[in-house]
C-alpha cells in the first residue's frame, strides 16, 4: 500500500513538472532551426556577414543596426533598440511588419516553441563568436 502511494505521488509530481521540461530551452533543436537563417546570417568564430549580418553575441546587449562591416538598411539604422528575448520574439514572429523597410524577407517564425529553441542556440554565441554554453 505504502509503494503504490509513493508511486502515485511521484507520478503527479512528474505530470507537475511535465510543463516545465516540455518548455525548456533546447540549443539542438535551435541549431536545426537556425538551418532556416543560414542562408543570410552567421554565427561562431568564423562568422562573416552576408546577406544578412553575423548574430554572434545577439544578446548580450547588442544594439540593433550596429554589426560592423554591414550594411544595413535606414529602418535599422534608425532604430533605438537593444536586442533581448522579449522584442527578437516579437520581430522574428514578422520582421517586416515589426521593421518597414527592413532588407530581411524572411517570412517570421510563429511557433513560439521553436522561437524559445532558436534564442537557446543564438545565446551560446558571445560577441567574439565563442560558444558560451
Amino acid at each position: 500500500m505504502r509503494s503504490a502511494m509513493f508511486l502515485s505521488g511521484a507520478a503527479l509530481a512528474l505530470g507537475l513538472m511535465a510543463p516545465t521540461l516540455a518548455s525548456a530551452q533546447d540549443a539542438a533543436a535551435g541549431e536545426r532551426l537556425f538551418n532556416q537563417c543560414r542562408a543570410c546570417h552567421q554565427v561562431g568564430e568564423t562568422a562573416r556577414n552576408g546577406v544578412g549580418p553575423v548574430l554572434n553575441g545577439l544578446f548580450a546587449g547588442r544594439k540593433a543596426g550596429t554589426w560592423a562591416g554591414y550594411t544595413y538598411s535606414d529602418a535599422y539604422k534608425s532604430l533605438d533598440k537593444t536586442w533581448n528575448e522579449d522584442n527578437f520574439r516579437i520581430y522574428i514572429k514578422d520582421p517586416r511588419g515589426v521593421t518597414p523597410g527592413t532588407k530581411m524577407v524572411y517570412a517570421g517564425m510563429k511557433d513560439d516553441a521553436q522561437i524559445t529553441n532558436l534564442i537557446a542556440f543564438l545565446k551560446q554565441y558571445a560577441a567574439d563568436g565563442k560558444r558560451t554554453q
